[in-house]
């Protein structure tokens, strides 16, 4: 889930209740900064918070001026250089600059609260959606778009050691974790944590069935050749953001080859990464399992879209209606 959709429920609920907060969003970044552009707080009417903006002297100092901001019905946006004024008491002295965008709900906003949650109920249904964030700045409106993050769907094929330390981890870094296995007893809700969906049936067929696409990592770690070969076939064809082989470099060469010969198309079969994982010496289970989630992080990030688009111009700044929740 993203990070966003906490603070945003606490939003929407504040808002329902008559409560005022203020929605406070990193647009934009320069240099070594403690959050990048999408990392958002709210502010509340009682001065609690939720959220974090990277924590120490800016975000006191965020919290301190939201709040006289939302007393005062006031959006703006604030400019913090990191240097010793704001970084010297934790440390955080970056050296980059942060723009942080401030926008209070004191008032009715029926268009950005509809918005919001249009765009809150895209992202709860793992579908890309966007809000806005718009601001008073140098006497003009400004509005920013933030991106909600789809956690991508991570599919474990094989439900051993490796699979289940691999699923306990990720399910910890967002993704939508889903396990096959064809043993019930090894794809069995007391060896995961919740919110892991555990199929138990022929993991080739789940795999060919299930609808992958570029927001879906596959990673293979059954229990031998034959399952793997298998899993991976089905899978070959598929525009996968991530495919990844667990096993020596002999097994994997034979499966990649056997693959090949059988007309899986060589870019595939090219991409697949094995060795799977980050080279960080792994020997351990939880060990192969840390290097294998570093490598879908890595991935992730790479590919990732753009959290904040903006500013946009003035005259765009209340074109409200036009779809904000994508994937339609």
């Amino acid at each position: 889930m993203s990070e966003l959709l906490p603070v945003l429920q606490t939003l929407l609920a504040d808002v329902d209740a008559g409560r005022p907060a203020a929605l406070c969003a990193v647009v934009r970044t320069r240099g070594s900064t403690p959050q990048a552009p999408g990392a958002a707080l709210l502010v509340r009417s009682d001065l609690s918070t939720l959220g974090t903006l990277g924590g120490g002297c800016v975000e006191a100092e965020v919290r301190r001026r939201a709040f006289q901001m939302l007393q005062d019905g006031q959006s703006g946006l604030l400019d913090y250089l990191l240097n010793h004024d704001y970084g010297w008491d934790d440390g955080l002295i970056c050296g980059g600059r942060m723009y942080i965008a401030v926008m209070p709900f004191a008032a009715p906003r029926p268009e950005l609260l509809s918005a919001y949650r249009t765009a809150f109920d895209a992202a709860r249904s793992r579908r890309p959606a966007t809000i806005p964030v718009v601001v008073e700045h140098e006497g003009a409106s400004q509005l920013y778009r933030v991106r909600l993050e789809v956690p991508p769907t991570l599919l474990i094929a094989g439900a051993g050691h490796v699979g289940a330390a691999l699923a306990r981890l990720a399910v910890g870094l967002d993704f939508h974790v889903v396990v096959i296995d064809d043993r019930a007893d090894f794809a069995s809700s007391d060896r995961f944590p919740d919110g892991v969906e555990l199929i138990a049936g022929d993991i080739a067929g789940a795999l060919a069935k299930w609808p992958i696409d570029a927001g879906t990592y596959v990673v293979i770690v059954t229990r031998g050749h034959q399952h793997d070969h298998q899993a991976l076939a089905a899978v070959i064809g598929a525009d996968a953001g991530y495919i990844g082989l667990i096993g020596s470099k002999r097994k994997s060469r034979m499966i990649l080859k056997d693959l090949a010969e059988a007309g899986a198309p060589a870019e595939r079969v090219a991409a697949v990464r094995t060795p799977i994982g980050l080279p960080i010496g792994a020997v351990t289970v939880p060990e192969i399992a840390v290097s294998i989630v570093a490598e879908l992080v890595q991935v992730r990030r790479q590919n990732a879209p753009a959290l904040v688009e903006g500013p946009l111009g003035p005259g765009e700044a209340f074109g409200l209606a036009a779809p904000l929740a994508e994937g339609h």
